[in-house]
């Protein structure tokens, strides 16, 4: 396989919880690429697993922590850390907050 091209509006997997919404956007054997959108006040559980992870936001404001690290980022802001620490994202602001995860090895889903 050359590439793989998933059209803006297209998800591979999409998993909705409260207030939360995943969206699959490419995967590999290798990678995975999260489209994340968060309502306000809405935070992901703690996680913590193997490999590293990069996040970008592209609208609002989010709370990222890393450890007992607190990071406030904004669109534009990329955060990179190894997945192995214990990890969450909280929007923080008063509209949705959406960002990209890159992730490698792919372990959501």
């Amino acid at each position: 396989m050359m590439a793989v091209l998933v059209k803006s509006g297209e998800d591979i997997f999409k998993k909705v919880l409260d207030g939360i919404t995943y969206r699959i956007k490419a995967k590999s054997s290798n990678i995975v690429v999260i489209k994340s959108e968060l309502d306000p006040k809405a935070e992901t559980e703690e996680y913590t697993h193997e490999g590293e992870e990069v996040r970008i936001v592209l609208e609002g404001k989010i709370e990222c922590k890393v450890g007992n690290i607190h990071y406030t980022m904004e669109a534009g802001d990329v955060i990179w850390h190894p997945s192995n620490i214990p990890h969450k994202m909280k929007n923080i602001g008063d509209r949705k907050a959406v960002y990209i995860t890159i992730g490698t090895p792919p372990t959501f889903i």
